[in-house]
């Protein structure tokens, strides 16, 4: 008898106390129950590891793990590292999720026989009311990894984050996050869609992505982990631009978008650093 969870929930966690319940508890309200929720406890300064363990004691499909803080990327690599599911999900700690997130997901990799599905994200301003869309009409695609690259290069409701997809977890096993940088999704996600002959994408918000002024991906201004952005978008159009010549257009739109997003950082900001 197989007593494994079909899916891993990852969630790495720093300095997050005040959204971390929220986080948590969207996760384990979820309609599809056979899953492990993967708490990564990356050296939280505040009280976020006795969070994860309080909620570990309460129930037994929460496993926590606690390192010294060594950034996102290591934390997720953590996940994956202990990950038992056959398929696994990635949940940042200061976001939340809809109950039926992974059962949207998991039924679409299922019913469309992929290794990897999509949903679509809502924003959520945590200090201003959020404006909610009143009527959802339901457009599911099943895309060839060429398509889907064409639909992230045109911003066309997807990218590169790591956060609302559902991957099997096999597709991980020569991949892992770049240590010590951030956009570390832009570096890693391409190379998982090339593993896939399709890709079953559902524009259903099912993940509530919430920007606050304290967050490492979510800060204003320029700082040197732009640069980061800047070397792993490079290599990643460099990639789909060999890979894919008659996607020439869509990259040089890509391409063009990023260093106007830095010249625009550069030109209204004062630089400055921020450490984790």
């Amino acid at each position: 008898m197989n007593n494994l969870p079909e899916i891993s929930v990852i969630v790495p966690v720093y300095k997050v106390e005040e959204y971390l319940p929220q986080c948590i508890d969207s996760i384990l309200a979820q309609t599809f129950t056979d899953f492990e929720l993967l708490l990564v406890d990356d050296g939280s300064p505040d009280c976020c590891g006795e969070i994860c363990e309080e909620y570990a004691g309460k129930d037994m499909r929460i496993r926590v793990f606690h390192q010294a803080n060594a950034g996102l990327s290591c934390a997720r690599n953590t996940g994956l590292m202990n990950a038992r599911g056959r398929y696994v999900t990635f949940i940042d700690s200061d976001d939340y999720v809809s109950e039926d997130y992974i059962e949207y997901m998991y039924n679409l990799l299922k019913q469309n026989n992929t290794k990897m599905s999509t949903c679509e994200t809502q924003v959520v301003n945590i200090e201003k009311e959020t404006e909610m869309e009143t009527q959802f009409v339901e457009n599911i695609e099943i895309l060839t990894k060429r398509d889907l690259f064409y639909k992230i290069l045109f911003a066309q409701k997807s990218d590169v984050s790591a956060y609302s997809k559902l991957y099997e977890t096999e597709l991980f096993k020569d991949i892992r996050y770049p240590k010590g940088v951030v956009y570390e999704d832009t570096a890693t996600t391409y190379k998982l869609i090339e593993k896939c002959d399709k890709i079953a994408t559902g524009n259903k918000k099912c993940y509530f992505y919430c920007t606050r002024p304290d967050s490492i991906s979510k800060m204003k201004g320029f700082n040197k982990n732009e640069l980061d952005y800047i070397k792993n978008t490079d290599e990643m159009l460099a990639y789909i631009k060999e890979k894919y010549p008659d996607l020439k257009e869509a990259v040089n739109r890509f391409d063009l978008y990023a260093n106007f997003r830095i010249l625009r950082l550069l030109l209204f900001t004062n630089p400055r650093d921020k450490k984790r």
